[in-house]
C-alpha cells in the first residue's frame, strides 16, 4: 500500500514581492516553510499507517524551486519515507490548473497508490483548488473538509467531513483524494532520528523532460488564469488629535467633527 502526501513550501511572512510583469510571486527572495495546513495532511497519512499496521510507503511530493527540498526533508523527519520535488524553470508561474496537471502527470508515472492526502488549501494562494482539480485529472473520487477517518480497509475508507449544516459520514472506494482540515489531528514534531534520516535521504528532482509533456502545458504557458494588473491599495486617513483636558469640550469637538462629515 502506498500513501501520497502533497505539500507546498510557502512564504513564512506576508511581506512578499510580486513580479508585476508575470503576476507571480517572487518566492526565492523570502524565507519559506511547509504550508501549515499541509502538516495536517502529513499527520493524517502517518496515522493511517499506524492504524493499519501494515507495510505502507508514505511518499511526499512537492512542486517548487530547488529550496523546496527543505520542506520535503522536514516531512521525512516527521516520519514519511521518501519524497520527490518537481522543479523546472518551465513549471514557474503555474496556476492551480497547471499545477494539478503537472502533479497528476508525475503521479501517473509513479505507479499505484491508495490515498492522496492534501491540506485544505495553501496559505499563499487560499484557493483550495489543487486537490479537487487533481482528483478530476486522475479521475478519482475526492473527499473534502475531512475531519476524521472512521474506518479504512484495503479497498474502502469511511470519513467524517465538516459541512455548513454540521458533519456528514461519507464512504469512498480506494484509491481516492482526501483533503483534510485542522480537526483531523495535531501534527507531530520531527524526531532526532527522523532528522538524521532526512539528512541522508536524497530527494530526486523531476523536470519537464522526466514528465515527457510539452512546456505549453505547464507553468505560466499552461495556465489559463491571467493576472491583468497588480496594484497596491493606498490607505489614507484624515483625522484630528484632540488634546482637550476638559471631557465636555472634547465631546463637543468630536460631535462637530462627525457632523461636518455627515456621520451624525
Amino acid at each position: 500500500m502506498r500513501i501520497i502526501i502533497l505539500i507546498k513550501q510557502v512564504p513564512a511572512t506576508d511581506k512578499v514581492k510580486m513580479d508585476e510583469e508575470t503576476g507571480t510571486m517572487k518566492r526565492e527572495e523570502v524565507e519559506s516553510v511547509i504550508n501549515p495546513l499541509d502538516l495536517y495532511a502529513i499527520e493524517a497519512g502517518l496515522q493511517v499507517r499506524e492504524r493499519i499496521k501494515e507495510d505502507i510507503e508514505i511518499v511526499v511530493i512537492s512542486m517548487g524551486p530547488p529550496k523546496a527540498k527543505e520542506a520535503i526533508k522536514e516531512a521525512i523527519s516527521m516520519g514519511c519515507d521518501k519524497g520527490y520535488l518537481l522543479s523546472d524553470k518551465t513549471f514557474a508561474g503555474a496556476d492551480t490548473w497547471a499545477t494539478s496537471f503537472t502533479l497528476s502527470t508525475f503521479i501517473k508515472k509513479l505507479g499505484e497508490f491508495s490515498i492522496i492526502f492534501t491540506g485544505e488549501r495553501a496559505t499563499d494562494g487560499e484557493t483550495g483548488q489543487v486537490g479537487p482539480s487533481l482528483s478530476a485529472q486522475l479521475d478519482l473520487p475526492i473527499l473534502t473538509y475531512v475531519s476524521k477517518i472512521k474506518e479504512i480497509g484495503k479497498d474502502y475508507i469511511i470519513v467524517e467531513r465538516e459541512i455548513e449544516e454540521g458533519t456528514e459520514v461519507v464512504f469512498s472506494s480506494l484509491p481516492c483524494v482526501i483533503s483534510v482540515i485542522k480537526a483531523i489531528s495535531e501534527p507531530r514534531l520531527p524526531t532526532l532520528a527522523g532528522k538524521l534520516r532526512a539528512r541522508e535521504r536524497e530527494i530526486p528532482i523531476i523536470t519537464l523532460k522526466d514528465l515527457g509533456v510539452s512546456e505549453r502545458d505547464v507553468g505560466l504557458l499552461g495556465s489559463p488564469t491571467r493576472v491583468v494588473k497588480i496594484f497596491y491599495p493606498k490607505l489614507s486617513r484624515e483625522g484630528i488629535k484632540i488634546k482637550e483636558k476638559n471631557p465636555e469640550r472634547a465631546v463637543d469637538i468630536i460631535i462637530k467633527f462627525l457632523e461636518e462629515r455627515g456621520i451624525l
